[in-house]
């Protein structure tokens, strides 16, 4: 009887610390949902910044999809305050320009 009592109240540990969670994240002023895609894209940007180091040698395809992955990004952050992502301003930064090089690269290609 114990034991249930135990996980009982371990249950309603595991409740409350969630519900404190999305309240905190509703008093910044996000959604859940903007919080929850940030996250997603804080992970793809680590992946990007390793790409925006050598975005000259991605192939024409590779390019695409870097443009695609930079711009889903892009709005995932635009979403968020800064404050929350200011640790992560120079990886977005390097990112955001390999995106204008490859932009500019691709629309030269595509005017000669």
């Amino acid at each position: 009887m114990v034991i249930l009592y135990v996980i009982y109240f371990l249950l309603f540990i595991i409740f409350a610390l969630f519900a404190y969670a999305v309240l905190q994240i509703k008093l910044f002023g996000m959604n859940v949902k903007d919080f929850w895609s940030f996250i997603e894209a804080n992970q793809i940007l680590d992946k990007l910044y390793s790409y925006s180091k050598r975005y000259e040698k991605l192939s024409s395809q590779e390019q695409v999809i870097f443009l695609l992955e930079a711009e889903r990004i892009f709005e995932a952050f635009d979403k968020i305050p800064n404050a929350l992502w200011e640790d992560e301003y120079d990886k977005y930064k390097t990112v955001l320009e390999s995106y204008e090089s490859i932009k500019m690269l691709r629309w030269a290609e595509s005017h000669n």
